[in-house]
C-alpha cells in the first residue's frame, strides 16, 4: 500500500508532456546483489529479470516510446564460461516466456549489437521473438547484446568504406552520414540515461548516442530496481534543463548566460 501511494505521488508529479522519449538503462549489480545474500552470482542474474519486468512496466505506464536495456556487452565474455552460459540460457528462457506478454502489450523487440556473434540457439530463439513482434506498434523495447559502442562505431565506419569501394565513389564523412550506419539509425537518442549500482561511468554504452543525455545514477542494485525509482529518474529528469550547449533562455526569449 505504501509502495502505491508513493507511486500515485511521483507520477502526480511527472509531466506527461515532458517525457524522456528514450530511456536507456545499464542494469549493474547482479553479482553485487547476490553476493550479499551469498548466494550463487546466477540468482542474482535471475533475480534481475524481475526488475526488466519492472521498468518496463513503468515505461508503459507513462507512456515512454523507446526503452533500451544494456543486457551483455562485448566485455562479458570476459566472465566464467559457465557464467555466460547461464547467462545465454536466461536470456532464451526470458525470450521463451516473455513474448506473449509483449504482445499483449504491443510491445516490439528489438536488438542491437553483434548478434552474429552469439550462440546459434539465442539467435534463432531471438529471431522468432522478433519476428512475433514486429507488427507491434507501441513501445520499441531494444536489448543491447553483445553490444560495445566502440565496436558499433567501428562497423559502421567500415559499412560507409565498404559502400564506398563498392559504388566507386569518394568517401564523405560527416555525423549524419555516420550516424544512419549506426546500429541504433531508426530510433532517436536517449533524452535519460540510467546507471544502477552507485558505479560513476558508462560502461562503452551509447558513446555516440548519450553525447547530451541526462544522466542518473542511483545505489540501487539491478534486482532491487522497481517502478518507483524509474519513476524517480523521470522526476529528475524534469527538474534540470537541457540546454544542448547553448544558453537558457528568459521568459523575453533572450538567451541569458549563467555565470
Amino acid at each position: 500500500m505504501k509502495t502505491e501511494l508513493a507511486e500515485a505521488r511521483l507520477i502526480a508529479e511527472i509531466d506527461l508532456d515532458r517525457l524522456p522519449g528514450h530511456v536507456a538503462v545499464i542494469m549493474d549489480g547482479n553479482g553485487r546483489w547476490a553476493r550479499k545474500r551469498k548466494l550463487p552470482r546466477i540468482a542474482g542474474h535471475r533475480a534481475g529479470i524481475k526488475a526488466v519486468r519492472q521498468v518496463v512496466e513503468a515505461c508503459l505506464r507513462l507512456g515512454v516510446p523507446y526503452l533500451t536495456l544494456y543486457a551483455f556487452s562485448l566485455e562479458n565474455w570476459k566472465r566464467p564460461e559457465s557464467e555466460v552460459k547461464m547467462l545465454m540460457n536466461l536470456l532464451r528462457e526470458y525470450l521463451g516466456k516473455e513474448i506473449g506478454e509483449l504482445n499483449r502489450q504491443n510491445i516490439r523487440l528489438r536488438v542491437i549489437g553483434r548478434i552474429h556473434e552469439l550462440p546459434k540457439l539465442v539467435q534463432r530463439d531471438l529471431e522468432r521473438a522478433l519476428s512475433e513482434t514486429a507488427q507491434n506498434t507501441g513501445m520499441i523495447l531494444t536489448f543491447a547484446l553483445n553490444y560495445g559502442a566502440r565496436a558499433e562505431l567501428i562497423d559502421a565506419v567500415r559499412e560507409l568504406v565498404e559502400r564506398a569501394q563498392r559504388n566507386g565513389a569518394g568517401l564523405t564523412i560527416d555525423e549524419e552520414t555516420l550516424r544512419v550506419h549506426l546500429y541504433t539509425r531508426d530510433m532517436p537518442d536517449p533524452d535519460l540515461l540510467i546507471r544502477t549500482s552507485g558505479e560513476m561511468r558508462v560502461s562503452n554504452f551509447l558513446l555516440w548516442q548519450i553525447a547530451y543525455s541526462e544522466i542518473w545514477v542511483t545505489e540501487t542494485l539491478w534486482p532491487d530496481f522497481t517502478q518507483l525509482d524509474l519513476f524517480n529518474a523521470v522526476v529528475e529528469y524534469q527538474r534540470r534543463e537541457r540546454r544542448y550547449g547553448g544558453l537558457t533562455q528568459n521568459p523575453t526569449g533572450k538567451d541569458l548566460s549563467k555565470s
